[in-house]
């Protein structure tokens, strides 16, 4: 089942990648987009962590059957940790690629100019230019405040299933040492850090997908 990021959706390279590899295993696979993003109903601005894991846990509960891999891209992995704290027994593993726990309050919030600051806590939204998109980022104050209620990197997290973190030392929108911070705080002991030394924050080259395909062929076994 695979997790994408903040505005992205389920037509991206990596999650196409994924679902022709599993077809051509004959493996079952579960892409979404979750509410504001891609073909989905909604207005993004309206859209939380708490809601896009709602999504998620949504299309998990109603739409796979038997044990899982969950992967998730950037914010995804964020998503992807969340259901795992409440799916872990169904779980055979995770595989984050560029994860970003907590990144509305350590990436946006905590890197925001005080300008910036301002105008977010007076207007409630704030438009930051996107390296992805033409469209900019709108952040919300909502975003921010709700996914305080969900950061995981202050503490222990209670998950010990095999899990498989990919990053590029290059990736400029989510520091590659926050996949360190995420092996140290995971309970379990089966937990690799893989360092792509020329990966950028997308990891969607032909060496990167096969990376990716490889670490998620682990999983499943057989």
């Amino acid at each position: 089942m695979f997790m994408g990021g903040f505005m992205s959706d389920m037509t991206g390279t990596k999650a196409m990648a994924l679902e022709d590899y599993c077809r051509r295993r004959g493996q079952a696979f579960l892409r979404f987009d979750y509410q504001g993003h891609g073909q989905s109903s909604g207005r993004f601005e309206d859209g939380t962590i708490g809601t896009w894991t709602d999504d998620a846990l949504f299309c998990f509960d109603r739409l796979t059957q038997g044990p899982q891999v969950l992967v998730g891209s950037s914010m995804g992995g964020w998503i992807m940790l969340l259901v795992a704290l409440k799916r872990q027994a169904r779980l055979k593993g995770l595989v984050g690629i560029a994860a970003a726990p907590d990144f509305t309050e350590d990436l946006m919030w905590q890197t925001m100019m005080p300008v910036e600051r301002e105008t977010l806590l007076r207007d409630g939204v704030l438009e930051q230019p996107s390296a992805y998109s033409d469209e900019p980022y709108r952040v919300t104050l909502r975003l921010i405040e709700e996914g305080r209620r969900h950061l995981l990197l202050r503490d222990r997290i209670p998950l010990a299933l095999p899990v498989r973190l990919l990053h590029g030392m290059k990736d400029a929108d989510v520091p590659w040492e926050t996949s360190m911070r995420i092996a140290e705080r995971l309970d379990g002991p089966d937990v690799v850090v893989s360092l792509v030394k020329a990966g950028d924050h997308r990891l969607s080259t032909p060496d990167d997908l096969e990376r990716l395909c490889s670490a998620v062929g682990g999983l499943i076994g057989g």
